[in-house]
């Protein structure tokens, strides 16, 4: 008989504002489950990233089916898991863990996520020359769909040298050598004069820290913008963007096809994207969220 009962969690920092429990919920009850969704916040149990081990082992003892894992953690868990998937395993980050017969597989769904809700927003942009601005967790996942998309090359921007520069240099072991470069904000002007697109995967534009993550005079109608922020669905930089003519994309999508993924593997059961994309448009405005 097929399992119909599911309890699955979220932990990372700061996590409340999070729509992941709605999104779960929402569609386990369209399905006929009963699906209970859990934040595990570190700050309110007062404990520091590293304990993410004992979390997940707290997690599966207790029995739950899975756990979705956010900033600061996605890195940190990988080393108290059974096994990887192997996106998972070459991306360097993990946030799914699913607990099957004592043991704890990692996955991840932002490259599938990303990826999915690219293809499905901006199906026909050319990808030659590809910038992203951000090189941390949800940027390492980005990258990895743009190429797999088929970017000709991606040139990945962060404030941190050293970070975009292995962030660059993992990408072109993966996808092989002159795919991927690493530089800093100062080359961002030359670099937009010549891009296809942008992708934005830093925290800029989201409800706590408002704003532009780089001048607006640096966008010009050719250049398609990708958002990976999704709290508000339109942050300024999309805003801005399509003020000019630029085709967007919001970072709504990328929430519900991770979410879509981690539910598939969560309970065996196909979810409904679609409705989930109907979802988080009503979630985010209920909050607050401009339309």
């Amino acid at each position: 008989m097929a399992k119909d009962s599911f309890l699955v969690g979220l932990i990372g920092a700061g996590i409340g504002p999070s729509l992941s429990p709605a999104l779960h919920e929402r569609e386990a009850d369209r399905q006929g489950l009963r699906y209970v969704y859990r934040l595990i916040d570190i700050d309110v149990l007062g404990v520091r990233p590293e304990a993410v081990g004992d979390l997940v082992r707290a997690a599966r003892d207790l029995g739950f089916d899975g756990l979705n894992i956010t900033h600061p953690c996605k890195q940190l868990v990988m080393g108290h898991l059974d096994a990887l998937a192997p996106q998972a395993e070459a991306l360097g980050a993990v946030n799914t863990v699913v607990f099957e017969n004592g043991r704890a597989t990692g996955h991840n769904t932002d490259v599938t996520g990303f990826a999915a809700s690219f293809a499905r927003g901006l199906p026909d942009v050319p990808l030659e020359r590809v910038v992203q601005l951000g090189a941390g967790g949800a940027g390492a996942a980005v990258a990895h769909a743009m190429l797999t998309l088929g970017a000709g090359r991606v040139t990945v921007v962060d404030a941190l040298a050293d970070r975009s520069a292995e962030l660059a240099a993992s990408l072109n072991r993966h996808f092989g050598e002159g795919r991927a470069a690493g530089t800093t904000p100062d080359r961002l002007p030359r670099l937009l004069a010549d891009a296809d697109g942008i992708v934005h995967a830093t925290p800029t534009g989201m409800a706590a820290h408002p704003g532009l993550p780089f001048p607006a005079d640096l966008l010009r109608p050719e250049l398609w913008v990708a958002e990976v922020v999704y709290r508000p669905l339109e942050t300024e930089l999309l805003r801005t963007a399509r003020a000019l003519g630029c085709a967007t994309l919001d970072g709504g999508g990328m929430a519900v096809f991770q979410a879509a993924d981690a539910f598939r593997l969560f309970t065996g059961r196909e979810p409904d994207a679609a409705r989930m994309l109907g979802d988080i448009e009503e979630l985010a405005g209920v909050v607050g969220a401009p339309k």
